[in-house]
């Protein structure tokens, strides 16, 4: 296979992307991997193709290994899981629930996340967050932690189902309680007598509320993934509707806030007025680039704009620390939000609309972002956008695409050297690939079952999995071939992950680590 490393390295750096360490070592260690957020790997380590993902023992949860074919290693997580995992020195980070209890002390629902040894997939620590106890409304039962952990040195971070915005050490309790001293009053949740802390315990250094010190409201679950970018820690707040879906009980919080990576004390904030045009919420994850040679932090919102903002803060009038803002596009086109007749049309309906979920990425100058909503509105009318990063203003569109929660990858073409294609799903269940420099249409493939998470490009390869448990891997290219098809016992909601030579599938239930010839 072609090495693409060197030049998807040096397009990074055209970017303006500061690349981590740990990322050229083949790790993952944030959401996309890199502050860009490109869902492509780093590395040209061969990946595995040949693979199966085997079936249930009777009567129980485990996976009979002889089903299986090129797996390292399965360990099961809860019973639901949407976060893609997270690859760092040595260790895998994985958000999910508390339906498989790891420790007897943790009982019933919980948001958990779990640290396992990279090597073996034994579990090194875990993070037990109780419920808010506010029902479907902002903590829906059993979704587990949503949110992808971003690392950085002996450090990660992580956002609860609880609305807060924590740093955990990533030894756990094994070199010793760091930071917070009561994580046994935090597991056991308000009001209730303190657990005690053993060696499967996360260490918690701070944690952040976001609902107490800004009066967010998550609409459904707090999700999205930390961007560790210009030396600060940036965080979607998750800020959304009610029960009603038509009532916004805090307009005035913000959407987008960065913390000190060291204190969690609160550096900056959004304030160009997203919380007053929330559709449904804001999901997204933000991403970083660079425009003119300066840092600039790029959000896709639940109004359905995307911003590029300054991530050095200014005050305010009123003395709030705000981002000054670059640039606003409207990834809806105009037909979506107004009809023929002049009248606004009404958001969740199939030609409305759209917030966007998907995380913006950064690539070659530009900007890739489609809009979708919530899969429970189900399927609609969709826009992937390319936007230049210096002007804001529109490079093309491609509407053939619906709704996508899905983050894009952009990735050199192997069939023309030096050209470039996007490769995308909708939530409608479609992959499709488009040519980077203009937008028009490659090739569509139909995986016939809805999309919920993103492509990855590894190897040559895109690997994409859908909500019937089934992973299409199909070779990379501006023509379609190569289509191969696995089956696991669960959905797959989280994207694909390779890291370090091996690809990780997370369904609902079992974290996967496959490699070659095993």
């Amino acid at each position: 296979m072609k090495n693409l490393r060197p030049k998807l390295y040096g397009l990074l750096a055209f970017a303006g992307v500061a690349l981590p360490l740990a990322a050229i070592a083949g790790d993952w260690p944030q959401w996309g991997g890199t502050p860009a957020r490109n869902m492509v790997s780093p590395s040209d380590a061969p990946m595995p193709l040949d693979i199966k993902g085997g079936k249930k023992i009777k009567g129980s949860e485990d996976i009979d290994p002889a089903t299986t074919k090129g797996v390292k290693w399965i360990t099961k997580i809860g019973s639901q899981s949407y976060g893609t995992p997270t690859v760092a020195d040595g260790k895998i980070l994985v958000g999910t629930n508390n339906e498989t209890p790891r420790d007897p002390k943790h009982e019933g629902d919980r948001g958990v996340l779990m640290c396992f040894n990279e090597s073996d997939g034994s579990l090194l620590w875990q993070l037990v967050v109780p419920k808010l106890g506010a029902g479907k409304v902002s903590d829906w039962e059993f979704l587990g932690i949503c949110s992808s952990a971003a690392v950085e040195g002996d450090r990660c971070y992580i956002i609860t189902n609880r609305g807060e915005v924590v740093c955990l050490d990533m030894n756990g309790q094994a070199n010793g309680n760091d930071g917070m001293k009561d994580e046994g009053a935090y597991m056991a949740g308000p009001g209730k007598a303190p657990l005690e802390v053993g060696k499967l315990d996360a260490d918690i250094i701070w944690s952040y509320d976001m609902r107490a010190e800004l009066g967010v409201f998550p609409h459904n679950i707090t999700s999205s993934s930390p961007l560790i970018a210009a030396g600060k820690l940036f965080i979607t707040t998750s800020n959304g509707v009610d029960w009603s879906h038509t009532n916004i009980p805090a307009p005035q919080a913000p959407a987008l806030i960065a913390l000190d990576l060291k204190t969690g004390e609160l550096l900056g904030e959004e304030g160009s007025g997203i919380g007053q045009n929330i559709m449904h919420c804001n999901w997204s994850s933000p991403a970083y680039g660079e425009i003119k040679g300066k840092p600039a932090i790029i959000f896709a919102a639940g109004d359905g704009f995307c911003y590029a903002f300054d991530p050095e803060a200014k005050e305010d009038e009123e003395g709030f620390l705000v981002f000054p803002e670059i640039w606003k596009f409207d990834c809806n086109l105009p037909e979506y939000r107004i009809d023929e007749d002049g009248n606004p049309i009404k958001y969740a309906t199939f030609d409305g609309p759209s917030e966007c979920i998907a995380t913006p990425v950064v690539d070659d100058g530009k900007v890739y972002i489609s809009i979708g909503q919530d899969p429970e509105h189900g399927e609609g009318v969709g826009r992937l956008s390319a936007i230049d990063i210096e002007t804001g203003m529109k490079v093309w569109d491609y509407t053939d695409i619906e709704r996508s929660l899905s983050t894009a990858s952009v990735a050199p073409n192997p069939d023309k050297p030096g050209e470039k294609l996007v490769y995308v799903a909708d939530y409608r269940g479609r992959l499709h690939c488009v040519d980077a420099k203009n937008g028009r249409k490659k090739w569509i493939h139909d995986t016939k079952s809805h999309i919920w998470g993103s492509t990855l490009v590894a190897d040559n390869k895109i690997y994409l999995g859908n909500e019937d448990g089934e992973l299409a891997i199909v070779d990379a290219g501006q023509r379609l071939k190569g289509v191969w098809l696995v089956e696991f016992t669960a959905p797959i909601y989280a994207g694909p992950v390779a890291a370090n030579g091996v690809l990780y599938i997370c369904t609902q239930s079992h974290l996967y680590a496959f490699e070659v010839n095993k």
